[in-house]
């Protein structure tokens, strides 16, 4: 890594994350809360400049030939940066054509062009591409509830990791192999960790610290002239390898389709890699099903189907969870105390909140399997493997 880039990941590890925390302080001392306007200016001042003087001698190097993680590392660095200059209203999408800060965009998009992805910060810099020091991961504040909801989101997305990479091993195995009993269970126990994991957030989480002063850092933004929605906990692949292994999701249905090409930039390029091998492999609920015509009553078929049956339920659950405490509680009950003034942009993703809300009731539906009279679930073909087991 060059000094430049050793540089500014220092002061992202340092001044960046005391600004910010002392701005996100003013701002919580208000009664409106989600106010921004004419607070902390010198704070902003003094962010934007030290940040875009640490930035100005990348751009002049490039920096594009470093190993992949040096370089998703820096990308990682500026996007932070970005990610604070709108959270603090210092640049806004809906006011500009074009990011006012060109120097900063060329960096962006020179480095996000080399790696594959997109030239904005994503999730994957606070979780699992999180190179902590002396104990210590990249983040925007010093605030608890920060580090909380990066923690324990991290846990999840690792165990989730865990469950993809256990079914991702079944095809070449085939669902009749004594071994397919070992990677169901291995699948099942992750998944069980990230509903405990989940359960421990929503707990520990304040939703009025999460909603002010942890959310607004992950709305959309401008580089060069090109809007990215806000980076989202979901843009991993290995949550939508389970939906595609599994068989409760399809890549042939087009609002499953446009949710995967929307993400896909956003994820690592071995992230991508991953998923298109998914696409491109037969879902275990139908190889249960054609196994269910002629080895129902075979004791292997009683026990790997039974185990599969129990690994969607564990994803449903946790998919379910997720969506009627984080969502519901961190979010849509938050939003309810907002001023109008401040409604236009309150998503990661930019679509107005209904909007964004029964898009993410459709995906928990998807995954839980639930009946439904508007669109095609897995419940149906679910019933059906349960019949065959006698259930």
């Amino acid at each position: 890594m060059s000094n430049a880039s050793d540089n500014l990941d220092a002061w992202i590890r340092s001044a960046f994350r005391q600004m910010n925390t002392e701005l996100e302080e003013l701002y919580f001392a208000q009664e409106d809360r989600a106010n921004v306007d004419g607070i902390g200016e010198g704070l902003k001042k003094a962010l934007t400049d030290e940040g875009l003087n640490l930035i100005r001698p990348l751009v002049a190097e490039g920096n594009t030939n470093e190993a992949f993680e040096r370089t998703f590392g820096t990308l990682g660095n500026l996007g932070l940066f970005f990610a604070a200059l709108r959270r603090h209203e210092l640049t806004n999408p809906a006011r500009e054509h074009k990011s006012p800060f060109d120097e900063a965009s060329a960096l962006g998009m020179h480095m996000a062009a080399s790696l594959g992805v997109v030239p904005r910060f994503a999730n994957v810099h606070l979780n699992h591409h999180n190179r902590a020091v002396d104990g210590q991961p990249k983040s925007f504040t010093s605030l608890k509830d920060e580090k909380v909801f990066n923690d324990f989101n991290t846990f999840s997305i690792l165990c989730y990791q865990r469950a993809g990479d256990a079914l991702s091993r079944i095809p070449a195995l085939g669902v009749s192999n004594p071994a397919t009993i070992l990677l169901l269970g291995d699948a099942r126990a992750a998944l069980d960790d990230v509903f405990k994991y989940n359960e421990i957030l929503f707990d520990k989480l304040d939703p009025e610290r999460f909603f002010y002063s942890v959310r607004p850092y992950f709305k959309p933004y401008r580089v060069g002239r090109q809007e990215y929605r806000g980076a989202n906990a979901g843009d991993f692949s290995a949550i939508n390898e389970i939906d595609l292994l599994l068989g409760l999701c399809r890549g042939n249905d087009p609002y499953y389709s446009q949710l995967l090409v929307d993400k896909m930039l956003y994820m690592t390029p071995e992230d991508q890699a991953r998923l298109r091998a998914c696409l491109a492999t037969r879902p275990l609920l139908d190889e249960f099903i054609e196994a269910s015509e002629s080895y129902a009553g075979r004791d292997w078929f009683k026990t790997n189907a039974a185990l599969f049956l129990d690994v969607c339920a564990a994803h449903g659950k946790a998919a379910a969870q997720h969506h009627d405490r984080l969502v519901n509680t961190f979010i849509v009950r938050m939003s309810k105390e907002l001023e109008q003034r401040h409604m236009a942009q309150i998503t990661a993703s930019g679509p107005p909140l209904p909007v964004l809300i029964k898009a993410l009731e459709k995906l928990r539906d998807l995954r839980a399997a639930a009946p439904s009279n508007e669109f095609e679930t897995a419940h149906a073909k679910l019933n059906q493997l349960r019949r065959a087991l006698g259930r």
